[in-house]
């Protein structure tokens, strides 16, 4: 990959990890409970963090005028939704690890009350509700362990989205052989 198109997917990486920290800080410090809520993490940020991709390879096919392979199409979103993730999730650690402990706590607070409000709802045995309570109690949702998992995941799926992207926006020039 070209090093003007590495650098731009560089830079459209750490905008996106700055944008997602900010969405971070501003939660925990406005209100918390925003960093459980359905609307902002699996859907408005998803889209975005895709968004961010999708800008990264578009840029990178322009400083390529107009042709790009699907290696460097899939290279350049990779690169930029990796580099995003991996920032966010280093803040995270950081914030509720080593910043504000309490914070994590209240979260995980915060996602059982919801959680059994949501089982309670579809009608959930009262045994399945106190099994699965147990079972988030007993996890540290914060801890570097599962943080490094979540993160594994997040780029597993995104990289699934990466690749339908790279299908999409690669273009061959139509002079090379």
């Amino acid at each position: 990959m070209e090093k003007s198109i590495k650098s731009t997917s560089i830079n459209y990486g750490v905008l996106l990890g700055v944008f997602l920290v900010l969405v971070t800080v501003t939660a925990y410090a406005l209100k918390i409970e925003l960093l459980v809520n359905f609307w902002l993490t699996l859907l408005i940020l998803p889209l975005i963090i895709t968004a961010f991709g999708i800008l990264s390879t578009a840029k990178a096919r322009s400083i390529l005028k107009g042709f790009i392979s699907f290696k460097q199409s899939f290279s350049s979103y990779f690169i930029t939704v990796a580099i995003g993730i991996i920032i966010s999730t280093i803040v995270s650690v950081i914030l509720f690890n080593f910043i504000d402990p309490d914070a994590a706590i209240q979260i995980k607070s915060i996602v059982i009350e919801k959680s059994t409000a949501l089982m309670e709802r579809f009608g959930a045995p009262e045994s399945e509700i106190n099994k699965a309570i147990a079972e988030m109690e007993s996890q540290d949702t914060f801890a570097l362990g599962t943080q490094l998992r979540s993160l594994a995941q997040s780029l597993l799926f995104f990289t699934v989205i990466g690749l339908l992207v790279a299908l999409i926006m690669k273009k061959k020039d139509p002079n090379e052989a």
